[in-house]
Formats: structure tokens, sequence, C-alpha cells
């Protein structure tokens, strides 16, 4: 043999990410057409350690359980598709890898709080998106750019929202929310950052409307401050700081 054998080729020294191992899942399901409430069901799979929760679901429902029904589409963590609660917290399956969970435990997964739930993993989200539409979460200028051209900013108006333009509308954030869980009219995390992208927007030209919508008992004064949403943003978005510059906003009358 060769002087030269890697050392990873020799026995006891095997790379750990391409060693399988078993992960037992604790899924909560629920089908409307048999349970009368959510249960919890076992499922044993082979997992290695750079797999993703969303590939053990796949591998579920493929293998095991064609029922299991969840969301997914892009599996790469842009759509916002798979978020659900995993070991209690709200993440992406497709960006929570096994290798940083521990396996030890079985690893438990549910649907998201506060949103009604469907079946297994799923929630109705149009309670979420309703919020979402009623902040207007667009651009509106009434004014035609100077010359006919495009609308220009300079790079410090660009980076006064720059956070609140990562949004995936995922609904982790809002979700994740004890307010939110609670009161079924509260705006949500997710509805006031998107409204934040576009007050501060120095193109906009409607930030007071969007103020006054969220100048309500169910706006942005209804937030407890307890960072949920911070933590549970997949995206990194200091979701709490930027309801709290809609406050200040508000309470000044402009952005």
């Amino acid at each position: 043999m060769s002087s030269t054998t890697i050392a990873a080729d020799r026995p006891g020294n095997a790379d750990p990410a391409v060693t399988p191992f078993t992960v037992t899942f604790l899924i909560r399901r629920f089908d409307p057409e048999v349970d009368e409430e959510p249960r919890w069901q076992d499922f044993d799979v082979e997992m290695y350690a750079t797999d993703r929760v969303l590939d053990a679901l796949h591998k579920i429902k493929w293998e095991q359980d064609g029922s299991l029904t969840f969301r997914r589409s892009c599996a790469h963590g842009i759509c916002g598709s798979d978020a659900m609660r995993i070991n209690g917290r709200n993440r992406l399956a497709c960006k929570t890898l096994i290798k940083d969970l521990d396996i030890s435990k079985p690893i438990y997964v549910e649907a998201i709080k506060g949103l009604p739930l469907e079946k297994d993993l799923i929630v109705d989200m149009e309670p979420f998106f309703a919020s979402f539409r009623e902040v207007q979460p667009f651009l509106i200028a009434n004014k035609a750019p100077e010359g006919g051209k495009e609308r220009l900013q300079t790079v410090a108006q660009r980076e006064r929202f720059d956070d609140t333009t990562k949004c995936i509308l995922c609904a982790a954030c809002t979700s994740s929310c004890p307010v939110f869980w609670t009161d079924g009219q509260y705006f949500g995390p997710a509805a006031i950052v998107n409204a934040h992208r576009f007050i501060f927007d120095s193109r906009d030209e409607d930030a007071k409307v969007r103020l006054d919508i969220l100048n309500d008992k169910e706006g942005v004064w209804r937030c407890r401050t307890t960072f949920n949403c911070s933590e549970a943003c997949p995206r990194g978005i200091q979701v709490t700081q930027a309801i709290a510059e809609v406050k200040q906003a508000i309470m000044r009358g402009k952005p």
C-alpha cells in the first residue's frame, strides 16, 4: 500500500459526514377527515450529518408514509414555504441541518402556531397574507420621476430600509409571536416589516397612510418586544428594531 494513504480511508477514521445514522422524528399529524385532534407519530430515518430536516420529511413521505403533508418549493431558503416548528423553534426545514440538532433525542416537528391547521404541517396562510395586503406593501408614487427616468436613491437612502427588503413571507416571525397566538386581529411582525420597507423608502409618497394603518390598537402598539420574531427570522432581519422604528415614526408623524 502506498505510504500516501489518506487518513480518512483507514479503519476508524471514517468521515462522519458520510456515515449514516438513524434519527427518530416525532411529527405532529392531523388529518381533518380522520382525526378530531392532532396526534404524534414517530418515524426512524437513516440520515447523514449534512442532510436537512426537509430531506428527512422527503424520505418519510417517499419511503414510509405517502400521506405525510407539508409545503416546500425551492428548498434553498428563498421561497419561505417550509416554515415549521422544529424542536419547539420556528425554522425553515430546508435550512435546518441534522448536525445542528441533538440527535440523541427524537426531533419534534410540527406546524407553526397561530394559524388554522389544515393538515399535518400545513396551516392556512390566508390570515397572514390578509394582514400583509392591508399595509399596502407596494411602492406608491403619485408623480412621474424627473426627466421621465427611474426614481433615483442615494446609497444611504437605500441602506435605510435594506434590512426589511429581505423578508420572504415565511411567517416564521409572526407565528412565533405570543401576541399573535392569542389575538387573531394583530397585524403581526411580518406585515409591519413589509410596511417598514416602504415607509422608509425615499421614493414612496404614501408613508403617512401606512403609519395611520399601523397606529391602531391591533397595530404596532400590540408588540410587547419579546424578540421572538427576531430570533425566528431565517433571514436575520432585525424585526423588533423595525417595529420600534415604525413606532417612532408614528410618534413623529413622519418617517
